[in-house]
């Protein structure tokens, strides 16, 4: 048997153990099917005395993870820590230089760095595996960049947050508010003190930069994705999806245009009986559309320590087989510059929700300036107070609107809506959510 793969692991929290003690529990199983032992020779962590639930015995402790990054007694850096720049930074680019092979589930350091990290690997002779980085223990980076790599990929979508899946499915079954939902789910766990990373869409617009990368070929470019977050739903507007047939999902979109590669996270209406809207909770999916292969659905647990660590132990197997193949897909210098399609011209239909004055005429003018902007109606839902009931606050002198449009363009209902607010024909912000026929 040859001698053992000897991993430098930085980063010790829930996925950093998980990795450790799996590699523990399963390593007879690992040295069985890959000819070598994989063996955790170096660790880094902030706290030093904290106790672990795998065993430390015989393991260099490291303060500073960048040394243990260039230690000679490192074969791959396993880095862990999370974080865009910063130690995390420095470490994985340190390994990459001294040749080192690199494991990560880091998204947001790839985001803003894989297109330099991708190229300090094939320059120096490291592997840069990422499987962890997107959808969790799902794996999409595998069959992207691998299994389905005869096809032309015309579009790559899904759901890449769980904590939002998991907020939406509850305001969906329960018919409760944001804010109460995301208070549940702090408590639980899946989401963070300050939620914004997650809710606002920044979280799965990372994750999306990647796989359009791999998807189309194309640099990565996160700053180029249209983003909207989900702290603008209400529970009226799952009423009107019910209604209507549709679910609402966070959804991140990467296709191929006229203009470009268009790359979109927003909530949207897809219909229910699509496999995308089955999705609930905390499960992430990822659908993929080649021109040989149709359209393949991988879905699962998108995060927790024990299906990342499954992921990244996936990578380190690979490497220790002697596995090497692109970062991205393909060698950094046939990668095309990343040109993003004009949003505004995205074509569909969409879901309107405006609140306007409870007097005569006001729909109808909206419907005739809509009408003007040449933007087709195909249903509207009015909702009155009961007949007889008096007025009880300054809310109840406005009437609810929900507008479901023909296919149109981004751009008129943008601006239509912008003249609504300018010139005072709504109260208080439109709602806006794209309908998705996936």
């Amino acid at each position: 048997m040859q001698e053992p793969l000897r991993l430098g692991l930085a980063g010790l929290g829930t996925v950093g153990s998980s990795v450790a003690r799996l590699i523990e529990q399963h390593g007879d199983d690992l040295a069985a099917r890959i000819g070598r032992p994989v063996r955790v020779t170096g660790i880094s962590a902030r706290d030093r005395s904290r106790s672990r639930d795998f065993s430390t015995t015989g393991i260099e402790w490291f303060d500073d993870p960048v040394a243990l990054a260039r230690s000679d007694a490192t074969d791959v850096f396993v880095e862990l820590m999370g974080g865009e720049d910063g130690v995390a930074l420095q470490s994985v680019t340190t390994a990459l230089e001294h040749g080192k092979s690199v494991v990560t589930a880091n998204k947001a350091l790839l985001a803003k760095h894989g297109n330099r990290l991708a190229q300090l690997s094939e320059e120096h002779g490291g592997a840069l595996a990422f499987e962890a980085a997107v959808g969790g223990g799902i794996p999409v980076i595998k069959t992207l960049r691998e299994a389905l790599g005869g096809n032309r990929v015309s579009r790559v979508y899904g759901i890449l947050n769980g904590t939002c899946n998991y907020i939406l499915s509850r305001m969906e079954a329960e018919g409760i508010s944001f804010g109460d939902c995301l208070r549940d789910a702090q408590a639980l766990g899946y989401a963070e003190a300050d939620p914004t990373f997650d809710v606002e869409g920044y979280d799965a617009a990372h994750k999306l930069s990647i796989l359009t990368s791999i998807a189309f070929g194309t640099r990565i470019d996160r700053d180029s994705i249209f983003i909207e977050g989900i702290s603008s739903i209400e529970p009226v507007d799952f009423a009107a999806a019910e209604e209507l047939g549709y679910r609402i999902k966070l959804i991140g979109v990467a296709k191929r245009a006229e203009s470009g590669i268009e790359q979109r996270v927003h909530p949207a209406m897809v219909p229910k009986d699509c496999d995308i809207a089955r999705i609930k909770g905390v499960t992430n999916a990822v659908a993929i559309d080649g021109d040989f292969i149709g359209s393949l659905m991988l879905s699962g647990p998108g995060a927790g320590g024990n299906a990342t660590a499954s992921a990244v132990v996936g990578d380190i197997v690979d490497l220790a087989r002697g596995a090497r193949t692109p970062p991205l897909g393909r060698p950094t210098s046939s990668m095309e510059p990343y040109v993003r399609a004009k949003i505004q011209k995205h074509a569909g239909g969409y879901y309107l929700r405006l609140n306007l004055p409870d007097r005569p005429g006001a729909f109808a003018s909206i419907a005739r300036r809509m009408a003007d902007a040449g933007i087709s109606l195909a249903s509207i839902v009015q909702r009155n107070r009961p007949a007889g009931a008096a007025p009880r606050s300054e809310l109840d002198l406005v009437q609810s609107v929900v507008i479901i449009t023909h296919e149109t363009t981004e751009e008129a209902v943008r601006g239509v809506l912008a003249q609504f607010e300018a010139e005072g024909d709504v109260h208080g912000r439109p709602q806006l959510i794209r309908i998705e026929e996936f």
